[in-house]
């Protein structure tokens, strides 16, 4: 999607178009034909500009992209503007760790970023129901769950997930209704989760307490493990079936949402394979009957700074919008939506190496990934499909879904926002076919 398909993108009055009517000033060049007034895309180009003074150290350069868009981004203007403002702090923190001084001067340098707010269980609930962002994922997985546990007495979850079983209520009131009776559900999930939005105000524990008391109003069998761990290395070292208390009567579920892009996709010793590929890989040796993805369809792992600029902005350009046609402009709940927002802005923009965990890969190539590793996609039935048409129906006209492959995808206007996927083993002489 590029930021001139936007249809509520508004001209914003330049103060000083002299500034670009000089031909001696490179910003004149890169914003040839936007002289007058700024859209989204010349929002963009500014961007890309102040980004590639960045890179090559011309921080006079750099300074005068910023003043400008210091002038023309606003948290409480139209979509691209706030959207603006956020990748603008992203740049002052990239400056300021090159050269302090080059961001004395500017509104936004000032900000706290590392600070996160966190929320109650009721505030959480009312994050996900705000836009389809999650619950279309969460429909979508547990349509495909409850399919693939049909005949099963006992159900094992694993869940990597960044919003705190969220999900699950709704698959444990589906199953309370089966008729032939519900399975025994146990849910596992690691005791430490990236540290990103949204963060919740109690523990994991208390979070299985909740679910525990939930299940058993609904007459369903419930256990809820913790996996010790403390980061990345220590979760993959828990990934075995002696760990996880795996048993043999049970169906094992992995289910991963908004998850897998903070597993470290760099090459491991010069090889082929980053922790990504042995993720994979452990979770192939459970044995799972079913494991559900879901994530955002994007592609933000590119090492180049512009590059990851001009996706991430028309990217990440889709909740803006979509939170603008329903909350006013001064909306508590829509500035802190955004505010999350702009933690993986600055993660994305503002720094690098180990630091930036924000590696997003796009549908096609993490299908690739799965594939590689020995997994192979399954539909999604009708039934799904018409859970998810019934979800929408409720939200604004502008989001939609479509399939791709085998794969069902969330759009807002037309353009792709999360995909959702469902994945089994490749069967052993199926196996053995494809070698």
């Amino acid at each position: 999607m590029r930021a001139e398909l936007r249809g509520n993108s508004t001209t914003i009055p330049i103060q000083n178009p002299n500034l670009f009517n000089n031909p001696q000033n490179s910003l004149a060049g890169a914003l040839k034909g936007c002289i007058g007034s700024l859209d989204g895309a010349c929002l963009e180009k500014l961007l890309l500009h102040c980004a590639n003074a960045l890179e090559n150290n011309d921080v006079t350069l750099a300074q005068q992209v910023m003043w400008v868009l210091n002038n023309l981004a606003s948290s409480n203007g139209d979509p691209n503007q706030r959207l603006t403002s956020w990748f603008l702090r992203a740049l002052i923190s990239r400056a300021s760790r090159v050269c302090p001084t080059a961001t004395n001067n500017y509104l936004y340098g000032s900000s706290n970023l590392d600070q996160r707010r966190l929320m109650s269980v009721t505030e959480l609930a009312g994050y996900v129901d705000l836009i389809p962002w999650h619950r279309f994922g969460f429909c979508v997985s547990n349509s495909a769950i409850y399919k693939a546990i049909e005949g099963h007495t006992k159900v094992h979850i694993l869940d990597f997930s960044i919003t705190h079983c969220m999900q699950w209520p709704t698959l444990i009131d589906a199953i309370a209704k089966r008729p032939e009776g519900p399975p025994s559900l146990r849910i596992s999930v690691p005791s430490w989760r990236p540290p990103v939005p949204p963060l919740l105000n109690v523990s994991s524990e208390e979070v299985g307490h909740r679910l525990a008391n939930f299940a058993k109003f609904r007459d369903v069998p419930f256990e809820f493990q913790v996996i010790e761990d403390l980061n990345y290395d220590m979760l993959l070292s828990q990934l075995s079936p002696l760990t996880l208390q795996l048993r043999d009567d049970e169906a094992l579920v992995v289910n991963c949402q908004n998850w897998l892009r903070y597993m470290p996709d760099e090459q491991i010793n010069g090889s082929s394979y980053s922790s990504r590929d042995i993720f994979l890989d452990m979770v192939k040796e459970l044995n799972p009957c079913i494991m559900t993805v879901v994530d955002e369809d994007s592609d933000l792992g590119n090492s180049s700074l512009t590059s990851r600029i001009a996706t991430c902005f028309n990217y990440l350009w889709i909740p803006f919008d979509a939170l603008e046609t329903f909350l006013p402009k001064d909306s508590r709940q829509r500035l802190d939506y955004e505010a999350d927002i702009g933690h993986k802005i600055e993660n994305i923009i503002g720094v690098e190496g180990v630091q930036r965990i924000e590696r997003l890969e796009c549908c096609n190539k993490f299908s690739q990934r799965m594939e590689n590793s020995g997994f192979m996609s399954v539909p999604f039935c009708e039934e799904t499909i018409k859970e998810v048409k019934s979800l929408l129906d409720e939200r604004a006209s502008g989001w939609g879904m479509k399939k791709e492959d085998d794969m069902l995808v969330l759009t807002w206007k037309g353009h792709n926002s999360v995909y959702a996927t469902a994945w089994i083993l490749v069967p052993p002489q199926m196996d053995m076919t494809i070698e």
